[in-house]
C-alpha cells in the first residue's frame, strides 16, 4: 500500500504537462475568429445597405443561428475542445449553451425538458443582465437629477 506523500508523488510524475499557454493562445485565435467572422458579417451587412443597427442586429442573428446550428450538426463541441474558452465568450458561445441543454432534454417534453432546461443556462443570464441594466438605469437617473450627463 502507497503513503500518501508516495501516491501524491507517484500522480505528480505520471500527471499530463499542463499546456496552459496552448491552450491560451489557441482560445486567443479561435475566439478572436469568431469575432472577426461577426466584424466582417457586419462590415457585409452595412455593404449590402444596412443602418448600423439593423446590421449589428442581423450580424448577432447569424452568430445565434450558426452557433445553434453547429451545435445541433455536433460540431461546435469539437470547437471546443479544440479552443478552450476561446468558444464561450462570443455571442455563440451562449448560443451553444442554451441550445444543446434544449437539444439535450427535448425527449422529456417541451415544458418539463425543452424550456426548463433551455432556462437553467440562460436563467442566471437573463436576471442578472434585466438587474445590471436596471442598477446602472438607476444610477444614471439619479446622476440626471443632479445635472450630471455622461451620455
Amino acid at each position: 500500500m502507497l503513503s500518501q506523500k508516495q501516491y501524491a508523488a507517484l500522480t505528480a510524475k505520471n500527471a499530463p504537462k499542463s499546456q496552459t499557454a496552448v491552450c491560451c493562445v489557441r482560445a486567443f485565435f479561435i475566439g478572436g475568429s469568431i469575432c472577426a467572422v461577426g466584424q466582417g458579417l457586419l462590415t457585409l451587412y452595412g455593404a449590402l445597405g444596412f443602418d448600423e443597427l439593423n446590421a449589428r442586429t442581423l450580424t448577432s442573428v447569424t452568430l445565434i443561428f450558426v452557433g445553434v446550428l453547429l451545435t445541433a450538426l455536433g460540431r461546435y463541441d469539437r470547437l471546443a475542445r479544440i479552443a478552450g474558452a476561446g468558444t464561450l465568450v462570443p455571442i455563440t458561445g451562449f448560443a451553444n449553451a442554451v441550445s444543446a441543454s434544449a437539444i439535450e432534454f427535448r425527449s422529456e417534453g417541451l415544458v418539463t425538458g425543452l424550456g426548463a432546461k433551455m432556462f437553467t443556462i440562460a436563467g442566471s443570464v437573463l436576471v442578472y443582465g434585466s438587474f445590471a441594466a436596471t442598477l446602472y438605469g438607476a444610477i444614471l437617473w439619479i446622476l440626471h437629477l443632479f445635472g450630471v450627463t455622461l451620455f
